[in-house]
């Protein structure tokens, strides 16, 4: 009797667990075929973080399957998502024993910097001359000022930009035209940079001197001293500019045009011939020489004192002997250089226009001053005595 009763008890438990697994069965089939049949949902999740943007959670395939293991069916208990947020925000949500995890990554962004502009000087093909001292710029010019003797040239009859080397007739005129130095100028919204976007420490509201302004476009390059300069000439600025296109046409300019007094605009251009006459003129004038061959300057605005300092470090080099001079560059005519200066005994006027590196043509002006000091020194010269003790000694 017992054994029937157990055997019925058993009987009815194997029945109960068969009921059991095919319910489960049918189950996990029908909520499959649900999901299979549903279309992917894309639901919309917002950061907390002020103005983030809506991301998208893209439902993992492997959280739909169903694995089958000892004849039965269990469903994937992982279920994964993936948002993005945004274009390097990567998050992982995963839920595991009825809890959410969230696995955040973030990924490195690459940024690919855009080629530099290339200069005038490059899309012409001027960098490709090749030249005996394998100078930098593409434009080169060196003339003795008392001879007129060409000793090096290359691409000078080319017609660049010419960047800041403007400033240098800027410079002369204000200079020729004996306007008080004392008088006050204050810096205005007219003289801000809005051709480049250039920036100054002279603030809209800065007042100097027209001598403290002249000191600086010609020694520190200042645009807004410049243009302030040229804003304030009698008659004004349209005045100023036919007045420097005039003074070209007077030193015999030939290739030479200004439409404005600063050189931040690239239709200011010229020829490294051209700009030997303007140097040659600008070493008239004493001021020109005396501001543009300073080291350095100070100016006081308000309640401060600013420093500034030459854009040529070869005037505080012992090596040289510098009677005016003037750097310049935008991108469109590279970095630029004129200078007259006394080397191997000879009074030389150096013209470099349109070279490729930061410190380049300061390079390419050593180069010539120790070339000329070799090959065309002046005989009874420092330099000459050097040259010939290199020769016995070699």
């Amino acid at each position: 009797m017992p054994e029937a009763r157990l055997h019925r008890v058993s009987s009815l438990r194997t029945l109960a667990v068969a009921f059991c697994a095919t319910a489960f069965l049918l189950s996990g089939a029908q909520a499959a075929k649900k999901e299979k049949a549903a279309p992917a949902k894309t639901a919309a999740v917002s950061k907390k973080a002020r103005g983030a943007a809506p991301v998208e959670v893209k439902r993992n395939a492997a959280s739909s399957k169903v694995a089958k293991r000892g004849g039965r069916a269990e469903r994937d208990d992982k279920a994964d998502k993936v948002v993005r947020g945004g274009r390097n925000v990567v998050a992982t949500l995963q839920k595991k024993n009825g809890k959410t995890v969230v696995a955040v990554q973030r990924r490195s962004v690459v940024r690919v910097e855009a080629p530099p502009r290339q200069s005038f000087g490059q899309m012409a093909g001027l960098h490709t001359t090749d030249d005996a001292l394998e100078l930098k710029s593409s434009v080169a010019l060196v003339v003795d000022q008392d001879t007129h003797e060409v000793l090096f040239s290359k691409n000078d009859h080319a017609v660049l930009p010419i960047a800041s080397l403007t400033k240098l007739m800027t410079g002369l005129l204000i200079s020729e035209a004996k306007l008080p130095n004392e008088e006050l100028i204050t810096i205005t919204q007219d003289d801000v940079d809005t051709e480049k976007r250039s920036s100054s420490r002279l603030t809209v509201g800065t007042t100097l001197t027209r001598g403290e302004l002249l000191h600086l476009a010609l020694m520190s390059s200042e645009n807004r001293a410049a243009h302030a300069l040229g804003r304030t000439y009698p008659g004004g600025l349209s005045t100023f500019v036919s007045i420097m296109n005039a003074k070209a046409r007077m030193l015999g300019m030939k290739d030479t045009r200004y439409v404005e007094p600063t050189g931040l605009s690239s239709r200011n251009q010229s020829s490294a011939q051209d700009l030997a006459l303007l140097v040659n003129a600008a070493y008239a004038d004493a001021t020109v020489r005396s501001l543009s061959t300073s080291p350095e300057y100070q100016v006081e605005v308000g309640r401060r004192t600013l420093q500034f300092n030459t854009t040529n470090r070869l005037v505080k080099s012992p090596d040289w002997d510098i009677g005016v001079q003037k750097t310049g560059y935008i991108s469109e005519a590279g970095q630029c250089l004129v200078m007259q200066a006394r080397v191997a005994g000879r009074k030389l006027i150096m013209v470099f226009l349109d070279s490729a590196g930061k410190f380049s043509r300061i390079a390419d002006a050593e180069r010539v001053r120790r070339w000329v000091e070799a090959t065309h020194a002046v005989p009874g010269s420092p330099a000459a005595s050097r040259a010939v003790t290199y020769q016995i000694a070699g």
